[in-house]
């Protein structure tokens, strides 16, 4: 029986780059797997001539030399060639290359080949006042955490010794499990994963390589942080297992409640209560913001919940760009606790009133009620 084309095995054209060719590869051997297809026979088939094709086109010289002679210049050489039991030669070596995400990875894999683990990063949350926050500051924090054992400098064996390369292994961190006609990888179960034992451990760390311990770090806080920012420090996370770099430490910024201002943004709020000859006459109000008092003009006739924009005296954000501005809401205040005198002046005050437009707000509003009884059809 003659052998099909590679190309037409796969799906794909003669000048097919070596990223597609491997997709065209994964998308038919996902199709045909023994998994997928159980006591298929034609899919079981279809799999195996999928691999050799792969095989052939995969290296750079097999595939020339099959482009300029067919299957006559790669007989032999190919897993259809009797390389192996059932004709599948290396075949491990590929499905571990392009379907590792699935099975830990070909050949070597885990932490035996990319070395020991990064340590874990941490966060820490900051509570800083609103003053501290938009001008900067710099704090001490205490922040619990795995170091490195000193004594035995992160190896977790007792000084004087080391770890011993794992038997079961070879020191690789992973063994090849068998499982029907195809073989998959899987963390050692004496070492697990770390490729040595250690036989006699470290009494201060027990042979973990890693100790606890809260360390005092100093945490420069730039002008103009809000709640939810983060201020990362390299290397001030957890230390890694079997001496692998540490992880990094995220400081989250939380700004705590102001009794005066509220920030939104690059802008800070706040409410100034004025009396209601303020209002009415006019003046000058004391102000405060966060760089000391200002003095505030406001012109007769204010009413309740004018704003007023102090620009520049807001929030120079932390990524840069114009200071924001302090607007002032003022509230007009019911004065309270009138003496008999006080409480006549004002009955005096309220009769001169009457016939003046000097409410036009109250003026519009009744007028308006009237209009709507008026319109209700009882």
């Amino acid at each position: 029986m003659s052998k099909r084309d590679y190309y037409d095995v796969l799906g794909v054209a003669k000048d097919v780059s070596d990223k597609d060719l491997k997709k065209a590869y994964r998308r038919v051997a996902m199709k045909y797997h023994p998994d997928r297809n159980p006591d298929d026979q034609e899919a079981e088939e279809k799999f195996k001539e999928a691999n050799e094709a792969y095989e052939i086109l995969s290296d750079a010289e097999k595939r020339a030399a099959y482009d300029q002679f067919g299957h006559a210049g790669v007989d032999g050489q190919g897993m259809g060639g009797g390389a192996g039991a059932g004709g599948f030669g290396n075949f491990s070596d590929i499905f571990g290359d392009v379907f590792g995400d699935i099975f830990g990875g070909g050949g070597g894999g885990g932490r035996g080949r990319g070395g020991p683990a990064r340590g874990a990063d941490l966060r820490y949350t900051l509570d800083l006042s609103l003053e501290d926050a938009v001008k900067g500051t710099t704090v001490k924090i205490r922040v619990p955490t795995l170091v490195s054992c000193g004594t035995c400098d992160g190896s977790g064996a007792k000084p004087g010794t080391s770890p011993q390369t794992c038997t079961t292994c070879g020191g690789v961190g992973q063994v090849r499990m068998q499982q029907g006609f195809f073989s998959v990888q899987q963390t050692c179960p004496n070492c697990r994963g770390k490729g040595s034992i250690i036989t006699d451990p470290c009494r201060d760390c027990h042979g973990q390589g890693r100790i606890e311990e809260t360390k005092t770090l100093s945490v420069k806080v730039p002008a103009g942080v809000d709640t939810g920012d983060r201020i990362r420090l390299a290397g001030e996370g957890e230390a890694g297992a079997d001496g692998g770099p540490a992880g990094d430490l995220y400081v989250q910024v939380s700004v705590q409640e102001h009794e005066i201002f509220q920030r939104e943004g690059k802008n800070l709020y706040c409410e100034v209560p004025i009396s209601f000859v303020d209002a009415a006459l006019g003046g000058e109000l004391d102000v405060p913001t966060l760089d000391g008092r200002v003095k505030l003009k406001v012109p007769s006739e204010t009413q309740t919940g004018k704003l007023f924009r102090l620009r520049g005296k807001g929030v120079t954000p932390v990524r840069g760009g114009n200071t924001g501005d302090l607007l002032c809401r003022v509230i007009v205040e019911t004065p309270v606790n009138l003496s008999n005198k006080q409480k006549e002046l004002l009955r005096e005050f309220q009769g001169t009133m009457k016939g003046d437009k000097n409410s036009p707000k109250q003026d519009s509003w009744f007028e308006g009620m009237k209009n709507f009884f008026g319109d209700m059809k009882i």
